[in-house]
Order: C-alpha cells, then sequence, then structure tokens
C-alpha cells in the first residue's frame, strides 16, 4: 500500500505546473517557507510533502497552513493541514503567490524536515 501511495504521489507532481524541492534546518513555529507563483493553468492540488521529519524532542505532527501572499492587505489563509511527516494539499487555490507556514508541531522547539517538496 505504501508504495501505491508513493507511486500516486509521483504521478501527481510530474504533471503539476510546478514544483520546487526544499528542507526545512532548524525552524520555530511561525517560520515560512519562501513563496512561489502559481498560474492557475491546471486543477491540480498544492500540496507539501514532508519527510524525515526530527525536533529536538519526539516528533509526532506538525501543523502547516497554506497561505497567499496578498500585497498592502493581509493574507489569505487557505487552512492548516495536519501532517504527520508525509503529504499535506490543499485545492486549487487560485493564481497568486504562495508560502507555507509552520504554525505549530510536537516535542520540542524547533523541527528539521529533509527533503520538503512542494507542488502546484
Amino acid at each position: 500500500m505504501g508504495s501505491a501511495t508513493l507511486l500516486t504521489l509521483g504521478a501527481a507532481q510530474a504533471q503539476a505546473e510546478g514544483s520546487r524541492g526544499s528542507y526545512m534546518s532548524s525552524w520555530g513555529r511561525g517560520h515560512e517557507s519562501n513563496r512561489w507563483y502559481d498560474n492557475n493553468y491546471d486543477s491540480l492540488v498544492t500540496g507539501v510533502q514532508f519527510s524525515n521529519c526530527v525536533t529536538d524532542s519526539s516528533f509526532n505532527s506538525a501543523t502547516i497552513g497554506l497561505y497567499q501572499d496578498i500585497s498592502a492587505a493581509p493574507d489569505r489563509g487557505y487552512g492548516n493541514r495536519t501532517n504527520y511527516c508525509n503529504y499535506s494539499s490543499w485545492t486549487r487555490p487560485g493564481k497568486g503567490s504562495f508560502y507555507f507556514k509552520l504554525n505549530d508541531f510536537s516535542g520540542g522547539s524547533v523541527l528539521s524536515v529533509n527533503p520538503v517538496n512542494i507542488n502546484w
């Protein structure tokens, strides 16, 4: 079952408008990712994949939120997802500049994740 899930995720990322690989090194609560721009050319979800999650205590889950960066106005939130060091997604948020925020996590004061894969 795990390999079938992995293959499905890989297929969605291959057809996505864009993707980026990154990492998180000792992030605290409230830390924001770099922005990416979604032209909304496709109808696929926006997703964040965590792998190898480590805290300075014991990791169980992280709460991440997707936000649209709005100039001269409050950023628009698309809701939080609980990530158990796996894949989290949001349905087609539209066109614009986006980022995810590490809102909370279990165990410790810093979280490191390597790699982090984002697709939109």
